[in-house]
């Protein structure tokens, strides 16, 4: 949920640390490490999520929201910024829907949260456990700016597509979300193992939805982006939402709503290029994740009535995702201070951004 396109990317850190909304040029001054099996200051325990589970209602996976999977999930980082309890926010804001962050390498080609926690046994399964009993649905997310990427660490798309299947095996997965990015989305053999494995995913996994994240220019994606929607129409690769990230654009862009229509227009001139679609079948094939607040780019803010206008917009081109970085970060700062990993840096109610995604349907 990034320096994304606009000029190039510093090389990342291969620790898993968050990002601003996952990375950012000034990533730096919201870096942490996140240790083995340990949350932020502040974090869900395992305890507090296992109390949320055994207090939810008993329900079956196939309990989920009505609305299609991954439409307007939110990213929640367990390990990051005093997120919340995931139960209690979804009764408070009317979510039905989360996209949890970050899936990576454990060093080789399995999976593991933020490259150390493993899918089972710990607070992320526990999570989610609680999430689908409450009704709700979970997107994971794969990838992100930082650490080790499966797609770079899996030699080839038959060896990734095992990976992103024990993910979808792990939790009884009706959706994923692979964000790539940095040295990841630069690769154009990654990007082509990336699409292919993505392919045996979708003929593997009847009716799973696939989304693809990435950044962006104010008029659309860049080069790597381009290319990717280009290699998945070759492919026959049908994502349910080519994804991109309008925010830390880097080139001065101050009015961000005006940028992310345009951005969204684009990638919607991608994606009928590349696939020979109507306008409306494009933009059915497009999706957008904005960021709450300040973003990591001086002079960049998302504003909740913009955020507003956004969600409205998407509503009237019928975009197939939405969703914002981060419900961390869906608070205004105590005493006005900074934006950071917990709070967006305006002026804010509590889940404001949450609250307006929750009513997206598309």
């Amino acid at each position: 949920m990034s320096p994304h396109s606009t000029s190039s990317d510093s090389t990342p850190s291969t620790s898993p640390t968050p990002r601003g909304r996952r990375r950012s040029r000034s990533r730096s001054r919201r870096r942490l490490t996140v240790a083995l099996g340990t949350l932020a200051a502040g974090a869900l325990t395992a305890s507090a999520l296992a109390v949320s589970a055994q207090a939810a209602p008993e329900q079956s996976h196939e309990a989920k929201a009505a609305a299609p999977s991954g439409l307007n999930g939110p990213y929640l980082y367990l390990g990051w910024g005093n997120p919340p309890d995931p139960v209690s926010f979804m009764e408070e804001t009317g979510t039905k829907q989360l996209t949890m962050a970050f899936i990576l390498s454990d060093g080789g080609c399995s999976p593991a949260w933020d490259g150390q926690r493993p899918l089972a046994g710990g607070q992320d399964e526990q999570a989610i456990k609680a999430i689908q009993q409450a009704g709700g649905d979970v997107t994971p997310s794969i990838g992100g700016w930082s650490g080790n990427k499966l797609g770079e660490a899996c030699s080839s798309a038959e060896d990734l597509a095992g990976a992103y299947q024990k993910v979808i095996d792990a939790y009884g997965l009706k959706s994923i979300d692979i964000d790539i990015e940095a040295s990841e989305v630069e690769n154009a053999e990654v990007r082509q193992r990336v699409i292919d494995a993505l392919k045996i995913i979708k003929d593997s996994n009847e009716g799973i939805k696939v989304y693809v994240t990435f950044g962006t220019t104010p008029q659309g994606p860049n080069e790597n982006g381009k290319d990717l929607i280009t290699k998945g129409a070759e492919a026959g690769l049908d994502v349910d939402a080519w994804t991109i990230m309008p925010f830390d654009f880097g080139d001065g862009t101050t009015d961000m709503v005006a940028a992310t229509k345009s951005a969204v227009d684009g990638l919607k001139d991608q994606v009928k290029a590349a696939y020979g679609l109507s306008d409306e079948e494009a933009y059915h094939k497009s999706g957008l994740s904005s960021m709450n607040g300040k973003t990591d780019q001086q002079g960049e803010e998302v504003s909740a009535a913009g955020f507003q206008e956004i969600v409205d917009d998407a509503k009237a081109k019928g975009l197939s995702r939405v969703s914002f970085w981060a419900v961390n970060r869906d608070r205004s700062c105590e005493g006005g201070g900074s934006p950071g990993d917990s709070c967006s840096g305006i002026d804010q109610q509590e889940w404001e951004f949450s609250k307006i995604l929750a009513g997206y349907g598309g």
